[in-house]
Formats: C-alpha cells, structure tokens, sequence
C-alpha cells in the first residue's frame, strides 16, 4: 500500500492530533473485527483519510489492546458506519493490490504476495460482498492498468486516470448527488495525486530492475529535467481535490481534512522529490511502533 496520505503533525492542534489517532486505531479495530487479525497488518493513512470524508461525527474513544504494542491497551473510536466502509475498501485494495505485485513484482516479492493472497484470500471475500461495486471497480481499473504497463504506455494521463478511479469508487453513494460528485472528484484527484507520487518515488528502483513507470514512458532519459513538469500536474490535481473538498460539509474532521489538503500532501511531495521520504518514513514507522 502507499501511505501518502497523512496530516501535517505540526500544524495540528491537540485534540485534532489526538481523535485522528483513536480514528486511526478505529480503523484498526474494525480492520480485525471485521475481516480478521491479518487484514490489520494492511492498515495504512490513506484509508484513514477516507474514514474521515465518511463520518462527520466526533468520534467516542473506547480502550482496546494494541496488536502493535502488547503492552498498552490505546484509545479507538468505536466503529461507525464510515470507519467501517473504509475499513471495507481498504481491505478490497490490499488484496488486489497483492494480486498485482503477483503479476510483474520481483522474485521474492511475487512468491511472499502470493501466500500472503492465499492467507487473504477469505478477508477479501467477505470485504468484496460488503462493498461488490468497489471490489468490480478496482478490479477493472487494475486489469486495466496492467494492460496499459504492458503495452508501455507513455501516456501519464492515461495510467493516472485509471488508478485514480479505483480512489474515486471508494465512497459508497448516499442520497445527496451532489455531495457524492463532490466526494468522487476529490477522491479522483488525491488517487491521481497518489499515482504520480509513487512512480516518482519508486523511478530509481523501476529503472534498475526494468520495470515499468509511467515518467520513465513518458520522459525517457531526461525524468530528472521534468521534475517540475510532473511537480506542476501535481499541483494542479491537489487544486481540484481542494475545490472539490471546499463544497463538502465534513463536521468534526473539517480541520484535520483540510490540513490533508493544503500541508500535509505537500510535505509529503516535497520529502518523495527531495529523496527524504523513504528515510523519514521509516524513522517515523520505528517510532509508532
């Protein structure tokens, strides 16, 4: 998974540091209720994020033992609708996400997806009868893309739209149009958002196995002198999940939603084009464990 995602720590204040950790936990939570113990170890922000754009509620904190730390028993919002849906696609995308690491990974990064599938296998299918139109959504824009990596495909629009729509499925829709086509796009344009990302941040290791990545499709040999191209297709696609985000009424996580928005992607963008990002996500991993 990616873990783009996430808020700008610094600029939160306590109590918005504080709920989006129990929501984080929630999500944990209802991770392991719902589709098992092995469907935690795929928790991420990014669906963290989505529990929030799901339920504007503030969230009740309850104490349960932390599979991460035995020790301690820590804060999670008992589980609500939105936790629960987000807890639902998040598990749909693992496990296609595995099935793709099957088809054109490494070695070793092929025979560990395929037990970890194996293993999955029943979380899934109880995600995927929850959530069917999700499921069929990732599904189709995945075969998709694989057949765009293997055609070559040169097109950043092209790979990028078809990975943001997988994103833009994940809200289940209600009776308010409106809010819906507000969610979709802004969804959509973070999911862009995300794709792009990631292809900068995994350009050197593709470029020394061989694999695909759409900059490298796109701007062969000279990736590095379109950094800004690319930096300004970012921007554009985080202007528009802003606007979308700006007609959505989303309650108790306004605040935290639009730190997301204006500071926490764009530090996340800088440290991935910086080179910092592997390095200060680690860190930040070996702390909040």
């Amino acid at each position: 998974m990616f873990g783009y995602v996430r808020p700008y720590r610094d600029e939160l204040k306590v109590r918005e540091q504080r709920d989006y950790e129990t929501l984080y936990c929630g999500l944990c939570l209802s991770l392991g209720r719902r589709h098992g113990f092995l469907a935690r170890m795929f928790l991420n922000y990014d669906f963290t994020f989505l529990a929030m754009l799901l339920d504007g509620d503030k969230p009740v904190a309850e104490r349960h033992a932390c599979p991460a730390r035995l020790w301690c028993r820590k804060k999670a919002c008992a589980c609500g609708s939105g936790v629960d849906a987000a807890a639902d696609a998040g598990t749909i995308l693992a496990y296609w996400k595995l099935r793709d690491t099957v088809v054109d990974g490494t070695f070793w990064k092929r025979m560990g997806a395929r037990i970890l599938c194996w293993l999955f296998r029943k979380s899934y299918r109880r995600a995927a009868a929850k959530r069917p139109d999700f499921d069929r959504a990732v599904r189709e824009n995945l075969e998709q893309l694989q057949r765009l990596e293997q055609e070559g495909c040169t097109s950043l629009d092209r790979t990028a739209d078809t990975f943001a729509k997988i994103l833009s499925a994940a809200a289940p829709r209600s009776d308010n149009p409106g809010r819906d086509r507000a969610l979709e796009q802004l969804l959509y344009h973070v999911g862009r958002w995300i794709y792009l990302v990631d292809a900068w941040d995994d350009l050197e290791e593709d470029r020394r196995r061989g694999g695909y990545n759409p900059i490298s499709a796109r701007f062969p040999g000279q990736e590095k002198e379109k950094m800004e191209y690319l930096r300004t297709t970012l921007r554009h696609s985080l202007n528009l999940a802003r606007s979308a985000g700006a007609l959505l009424e989303l309650g108790y996580w306004q605040g935290t939603v639009e730190n997301v928005l204006y500071l926490g992607l764009p530090a996340v963008e800088e440290l991935v084009f910086t080179g910092r990002w592997k390095a200060v996500n680690h860190r930040n991993r070996r702390q909040s464990t």
